[in-house]
Parts: C-alpha cells; sequence; structure tokens
C-alpha cells in the first residue's frame, strides 16, 4: 500500500514537472521568437551587409574604420560626453534625491511628476526645448544675445535635464528606505554628520548611485535625438555617425563597424550594471519610505529644499515653458493651425495627421510590448527557469543600447521578401517601437511577480489549474495594477521613438517625433514654429501618460 502511495507520488510529481517544462517552453516561445525575428535577425543582416564585399567577410575593415580620424574623434567625443554627462548629472540630482527621500513638504507628489517628466519625453521634444532656449532666437538668445546650440554645453545641459529623474528616483527610493538611525547613531559614537554620511550612508548608497550613473552612462552613449538637434555638424556620437553613415553617405561597411564597435560598448555597460544590481539587492536594514520623510530643520535644509526647487525650475521647467511660450508666437495660434494644412514638401498630408498616426502606432505597440514582456516576466518568475531563461532576461535590454538606426534600416534590409516582406505594412513601426518597449514591461512586472508567494500557484496545480488558469487566477489579480503601469510605460517611450521610426515611417503616415525633425530640417521661421508646436503637442500626451502612471504606481520606493 505504502509501495503504491510512494509510486503514485513519484508519478504526480513527474507529471507536474513536465507540465511545467512545457509551460516554461510555451512562455518563452513568444518572447524569443519576436527578439530573434525583429532584433537579432535585422541588426546581424545590417551587420552582415556591411561587412560582406564580394561576399568575403573582411573583419579587417575594423581596424580600417578604426584608423580614420574622424571615426576616432567620434568615438572620443561619445565616450567623453556620456562620461561628463553622467558626472554632471549626479552632480545636480544627488541633492535632489536626497530631498525627495527625507524631506516632507507640500507639492511634494506634484514636483516628483514633473521631475519625471523628461524622463518619458521623446528626446526629439528634448533637442527641440532646449534649441528654443539656447537656439538662434531662443531666449537666452534674445535676453543676452548668448547661444549654446552647437557647442557642447547645450548637449551636456540637455543630457542632465533627460536623466535627473533617473537619478532622483534610483537613488532617493533606496535613500527613502534606508534607516536613519543607523548613521544617527554614529553621530552619536562622536562622528561628524559628513563622516557617518560617508563611512555609513555612502556604502548603502553604492550599488544604486553605481547602477544610476550606469543607466545615465548608457543612455548619453547611445544619445541620437538631442545630439542631431543641437550637435550640429560639429558634433557627433556614435549613434548619430552611424545615421549619417547609413543614410546619407551610404557606406554600409563603415556603419556596421560603428555598430559593432557600440555593441560590445553596450554589453560591457549592461553586464556592469547586472552586476550592481545583485549587488544592490544584498541584506540592507531597510523601513519604510513613510517613516524616514519628516519637514525640513534649520536653515540649512531649508536653503536645500530651496536650491533643489530652484535647480528643477531652471533645468525641468525652464525648458519646457520656452517650449510652450515659441509654440503661441504667431498670432491666433498660427502655427498650430498651420499644423492642418499640407505644403507638399516634407509631408504629403497636414503634419496635425502625425498625432492620430502617432497614437494608433503607440497603442499597436504597447499591445505587443505587454503581451511578449508579460510572458517573458512570467518565465523569469518561475522557480524551474533555467541558465538560458535567465541569461535571455538579459538580452532582452539590449534593445535599449543598440543603435536604433540599426534596427530600422535593418527592418528594411532584412524583412523585404516573402514570408516576411513587411516594408509596406504598416505594422513595421509598431514592431520597432515594441522592441524599445518590452525591457520596461519585463522590468515593472518582474518585482511584483517575484514578489508572488509561489506556493500559491504549487496549491494550485496540485489541485488541477493548467498554467493558463494558475497564471489568471493567482498572478493576473495580483500584477494588474503593474501590468498597467508597465502598458503606460510602454505606451509612452513608443510614442517618442525616433531612431528606428525616421527610417521605416512612411511619408504619408509620419510619427510626431519624425514630424518634428523634419520641421526642424527646413527654413524658415513657420517651419521652427510648427515644429515647436507639434513638440509641445507631443510633450503634453506624455504628460498625460505620467500623470496616469503616478496614479496606477504600486512601488512606493521610487523606483522606475
Amino acid at each position: 500500500m505504502d509501495l503504491a502511495r510512494t509510486e503514485v507520488g513519484k508519478a504526480g510529481r513527474r507529471a507536474r514537472n513536465l507540465r511545467g517544462s512545457v509551460a516554461r517552453l510555451a512562455l518563452m516561445a513568444g518572447p524569443v521568437a519576436f527578439f530573434a525575428v525583429f532584433f537579432a535577425y535585422p541588426v546581424a543582416a545590417i551587420v552582415a551587409r556591411g561587412l560582406e564585399v564580394d561576399e568575403v567577410w573582411r573583419f579587417g575593415r575594423i581596424g580600417d574604420v578604426l584608423a580614420q580620424s574622424d571615426v576616432r574623434h567620434v568615438l572620443w567625443f561619445t565616450t567623453w560626453q556620456a562620461l561628463a554627462s553622467t558626472a554632471l548629472t549626479l552632480l545636480v540630482a544627488l541633492p535632489g534625491a536626497y530631498v525627495f527621500a527625507r524631506f516632507d513638504f507640500p507639492g511634494k507628489q506634484v514636483l516628483r511628476a514633473v521631475v519625471t517628466v523628461p524622463f518619458v519625453l521623446p528626446t526629439v521634444v528634448v533637442g527641440t526645448a532646449f534649441l528654443a532656449l539656447v537656439g538662434r532666437g531662443g531666449l537666452l538668445d534674445e535676453l543676452w544675445g548668448v547661444r549654446l546650440d552647437t557647442t557642447v554645453w547645450a548637449i551636456l545641459l540637455a543630457h542632465v535635464f533627460f536623466n535627473y529623474a533617473v537619478v532622483v528616483r534610483t537613488v532617493g527610493g533606496l535613500w527613502a528606505q534606508l534607516d536613519p538611525r543607523q548613521e544617527e547613531a554614529a553621530r552619536m559614537l562622536g562622528a561628524s554628520r559628513a563622516r557617518a554620511w560617508r563611512q555609513v550612508t555612502l556604502p548603502a548608497l553604492a550599488p544604486a548611485v553605481a547602477a544610476a550613473a550606469l543607466m545615465v552612462f548608457l543612455f548619453t552613449f547611445t544619445s541620437f535625438g538631442v545630439v542631431q538637434i543641437l550637435g550640429g555638424p560639429a558634433f557627433s556620437t556614435l549613434e548619430v555617425e552611424i545615421y549619417r553613415q547609413t543614410s546619407q553617405v551610404f557606406d554600409l561597411s563603415t556603419a556596421a563597424v560603428l555598430t559593432l564597435i557600440q555593441f560590445a560598448a553596450v554589453v560591457a555597460v549592461l553586464a556592469v550594471h547586472a552586476w550592481t544590481v545583485r549587488r544592490r539587492e544584498s541584506a540592507l536594514r531597510l523601513v519604510d519610505a513613510a517613516t524616514t520623510a519628516r519637514r525640513p530643520r534649520g536653515a540649512g535644509q531649508w536653503a536645500l529644499l530651496a536650491g533643489v526647487l530652484a535647480t528643477v525650475a531652471l533645468l525641468v521647467v525652464l525648458p519646457l515653458a520656452v517650449l510652450v511660450q515659441r509654440s503661441l508666437g504667431a498670432p491666433g495660434f498660427g502655427y498650430y493651425r498651420a499644423l492642418t494644412e499640407a505644403d507638399g514638401g516634407a509631408f504629403l498630408v497636414p503634419p496635425i495627421e502625425a498625432i492620430g498616426n502617432s497614437l494608433q502606432y503607440a497603442l499597436a505597440a504597447t499591445a505587443i510590448a505587454v503581451v511578449i514582456g508579460a510572458l517573458a516576466a512570467a518565465a523569469f518568475t518561475r522557480r524551474d527557469a533555467g541558465r538560458f531563461v535567465r541569461g535571455f532576461d538579459a538580452l532582452l535590454m539590449l534593445p535599449l543600447g543598440v543603435s536604433a538606426v540599426t534596427v530600422g534600416f535593418g527592418f528594411l534590409i532584412a524583412l523585404d521578401e516573402p514570408p516576411l516582406d513587411l516594408r509596406a505594412s504598416w505594422i513595421l513601426v509598431p514592431l520597432a517601437q515594441a522592441l524599445v518597449g518590452v525591457p520596461f514591461v519585463v522590468r515593472t512586472m518582474l518585482p511584483v511577480l517575484r514578489a508572488v508567494d509561489g506556493r500559491l500557484r504549487e496549491a494550485a496545480a496540485v489541485l488541477g489549474a493548467s498554467p493558463w488558469r494558475v497564471w489568471r487566477e493567482v498572478d493576473l489579480p495580483m500584477v494588474r495594477r503593474a501590468l498597467l503601469v508597465a502598458a503606460g510605460f510602454a505606451f509612452a517611450v513608443s510614442l517618442g521613438e525616433f531612431g528606428a521610426t525616421v527610417f521605416i515611417a512612411r511619408p504619408d503616415n509620419p510619427t510626431l517625433p519624425v514630424a518634428v525633425a523634419r520641421l526642424l530640417g527646413r527654413p524658415g521661421d513657420m517651419n521652427y514654429g510648427q515644429a515647436m508646436a507639434l513638440s509641445t503637442i507631443l510633450m503634453l500626451v506624455c504628460a498625460v501618460a505620467l500623470v496616469v502612471l503616478e496614479r496606477l504606481r504600486t512601488d512606493r520606493s521610487g523606483e522606475f
């Protein structure tokens, strides 16, 4: 009897293990196929096309490209400006992280949303906002005759504007949960305030600071829209140079080499980032963030709060306000009314139609990103996930760092014959945008899915529930709000995707970022004003999406 019961138990475990393996394979099938067909294949195709000469692979071409002085200058500037942008962002944003973590003051939640607006804005809008501030006819030009566009300072300031929230929310989220009594104990033992912070708080914050710095470095190292608009012909990052070599010079060989160089750098940065994240997950003495914030005390703390508020006003609010003001420069909303007219030049349709195009593309991209990202996140949280599954988690982050220009042009090269001849299909744009949205979906849902008690899933499986029913009745009710937040992030980043979309968006169906770039590339005050008007509309749409995200946010630690 006992032997029979044991055999039955073994058979049940084997059946559950088999069902688990099948479920894991089913979950991974969609993400793996999507990543392979719409990322790995196009990137490999464009790199292979560039390196292939007379059907012979010439890897010596890499040395030939690196020997060019202008390429070495691009590499140097790309690295230098990314390091400078990262250092400047940390210098400006760390006081803000402290204020949001430790101070409680009226309007704090509104201010948190305000500083996050730049992060969800398309880089084209960021470049346009700073062009209205520091460019020809901008605010500084009108007041003091100072122009900073086509200078490195405009690029650095725009990068700080864009990445300020990354540091504030990544570092501030952990800072708010550190037990302040540890630092207070050090001070009671005779340590000065500076020494207590340096020896107690800073080591605990170091992994978060490193993770934020690496993210900022990654975003600025691969910067495209900001440098394209503000840098002029004097400054080019790798991403901008890849675009120039691909679309203007038509030198696919050089573009392929630059893509490989950028790919290697991105992989290295992501590897270091994964290491810092693992360190960050080590045991720390954490408390509820709501218990650590208090009203500022003393003149020094009030001065610090005032300084952070002034920084936010000058760095974040002023460029956006100038952008809106410039869009209203023509009497009777003239620039906005001009958007309804087709001029037969840069557009085959009235520019206003870009709004509807962008919304439709972004909604389709969001649906794709949510499905693929949710499947991947569910696979990553399974207890029987193997090494391949965990490695694929890191691979899904690559679209954030690999040249979007390469992806877009790769779409045209690779997806041009049956059964994947998609060049004339509208779905091409949402597919490219979804590649950028999937990592945000995965990163948003993973913490919540990992917090679900695995015993609930096991109990449901033992009672005979299928994997789909377990997900529907156990996981989904707990992650529903996280899923909505993930969809919001995917929508925002899809709406602003520019690097790949600029290649594949059809002339009669432009997106908002592509329309803004085209208008800025044409002379005349009317074109400039229309670019400001479209950028303002795009900014407002992203801001509304952010407000919805703030209301749905489930993770109160302040993380993205």
